[in-house]
């Protein structure tokens, strides 16, 4: 990712109208959407679950300008969701989840270059956090 993309992609968070509790509403019902299959992997509290993925996304986001600091962070993410079942495949449907969350909020705001921005940041989160899983395994 480079300095732009962060900048869009942090600011475009910083923009989205939503609460994160209805941030994470809003995802998880579009990820259920796509995939109804995914719900056998959460078995908490969706409202808790939904906090602690927006709070950790909102740190993520915060934190894109140092990547250094975070990959421990998104490595242990990665072991942790493989241990739960999450597999490749999955990440692409959790993405696809967010970025429609992100164009619903967003609306006009939401450019070919912010959808561009969030596509790398996706693609890199998730890369490191599939490489830990396939580390682990």
């Amino acid at each position: 990712m480079n300095a732009k993309q962060i900048e869009l992609v942090q600011s475009s968070w910083q923009d989205v109208p939503y609460t994160l509790e209805e941030t994470a509403t809003r995802f998880y019902t579009k990820l259920f959407e796509l995939d109804p299959a995914l719900k056998r992997l959460f078995r908490g509290d969706m409202k808790e679950q939904g906090r602690k993925s927006m709070a950790m996304l909102s740190f993520i986001v915060g934190s894109l300008g140092r990547m250094e600091e975070i990959v421990p962070a998104l490595r242990s993410l990665g072991t942790r969701h493989a241990g739960y079942g999450v597999r490749d495949e999955h990440y692409g449907t959790v993405g696809a989840a967010l970025l429609t969350t992100l164009q619903t909020a967003l609306g006009a705001g939401f450019t070919e270059e912010v959808r561009s921005a969030w596509v790398a940041a996706l693609e890199t989160l998730a890369g490191t956090m599939q490489e830990a899983a396939k580390a682990e395994a």
